[in-house]
């Protein structure tokens, strides 16, 4: 006669893991082809909150009983392949966004059908081909890292393609207004780079590099759009009423061309200022670095960028549409904000 227990090994760092991703607002559900209690107990052990609420899959025979399951239960036991694929379905159903982990055969159904599948490479060879994401040390303590990197790396794309498509925008729209006036472009290519080195390309190298771990919300592309959207339509509004200027005065081009940069720069900065919110000191260091090599620019290097001094009306008018052009810039970017 013999008693032999057989216990599953919780790994140190699950319950971290575990409450780590709680704190992100990750619902934790067990899928295993188990016994339920046995599934439920493994699972309390493990720190994984509400998992006192499992069910026999056994008893779900319709699609309608794995939809309602899903609303109730945590831990689900003696779950077929088919039925984990469904049940990942029903999740998505309900508007989540789901990612399914697995290391074995019976989990290749769901991890394809899963907005996000992360497979173990001590696992079978099929889940680990079928999975996006493969753990390379087995170790799903990494997963709050793996995260953290893709929120890096979403986040500073974001922020740095709200700055370049703010640029496309603006030339867009201006670009059709120069052909419907049959007037000169207002400005000059010299002062297209000037605009996009210290506004655009040089703070979008250093924000792409630095760490941010904010959850990710709504649709990428709208996000982004939405963003670029006050920089570009602002910019476009004051360049054309400096461009009617021009043309109602008889002001020299270059009058005008300077006018409308040091005013697309005002814009420039404003959009910089808010893409770097919440400000850190390496922020901080990119927004004042980029309004000193602005100032450096227009005194030592303007036969460079094509800028001249300003007189007159044309100096009384930039001054009046740098001031202007703030609270129209912060007056738009409310408006598209309820939209995010």
């Amino acid at each position: 006669m013999a008693f032999i227990i057989l216990e599953n090994e919780i790994r140190e760092t699950a319950k971290e893991t575990f409450e780590y991703f709680k704190k992100q607002g990750v619902a934790i559900k067990v899928i295993s082809g188990d016994n339920p209690l046995t599934a439920s107990k493994v699972a309390i052990r493990a720190g994984i909150d509400d998992a006192t609420y499992y069910i026999d899959a056994t008893t779900l025979k319709t699609d309608k009983d794995i939809a309602d399951a899903v609303q109730k239960y945590t831990v689900f036991g003696r779950v077929i392949p088919e039925q984990k694929k469904k049940i990942i379905e029903a999740f998505k159903m309900a508007g989540n966004v789901v990612a399914m982990t697995g290391d074995g055969v019976n989990d290749v159904l769901a991890l394809k059908c899963a907005d996000c599948s992360v497979a173990m490479a001590s696992g079978s060879e099929a889940a680990s081909n079928a999975a996006q994401i493969v753990l390379l040390d087995s170790d799903f303590s990494k997963m709050p890292d793996v995260v953290g990197e893709g929120r890096r790396v979403v986040n500073n794309i974001k922020r740095s393609a709200s700055l370049f498509l703010a640029k496309n925008i603006f030339s867009m729209l201006l670009t059709i207004f120069t052909l419907i006036s049959v007037n000169l472009y207002p400005l000059y290519p010299t002062q297209l780079s000037f605009l996009g080195i210290f506004t655009i390309g040089v703070p979008a190298f250093f924000l792409a590099l630095q760490p941010n771990k904010s959850l990710i919300k709504g649709d990428f592309l709208l996000n982004v759009v939405l963003k670029a959207l006050p920089t570009g339509l602002t910019d476009f509004i004051v360049v054309t009423i400096i461009t009617i200027y021009g043309n109602c005065t008889g002001a020299p081009h270059e009058q005008t061309a300077t006018a409308a940069t040091l005013v697309l720069l005002t814009v420039g900065m404003a959009a910089l200022v808010r893409v770097c919110k919440p400000f850190d000191i390496i922020r901080v260091c990119v927004c004042v670095a980029m309004a000193c090599g602005i100032v450096f620019s227009m005194i030592f290097l303007r036969s460079l960028f094509a800028m001249v001094v300003l007189k007159g009306l044309a100096l009384n008018l930039t001054v009046m549409m740098m001031v202007l052009s703030l609270p129209l810039y912060r007056y738009v970017c409310r408006m598209t904000d309820r939209f995010l």
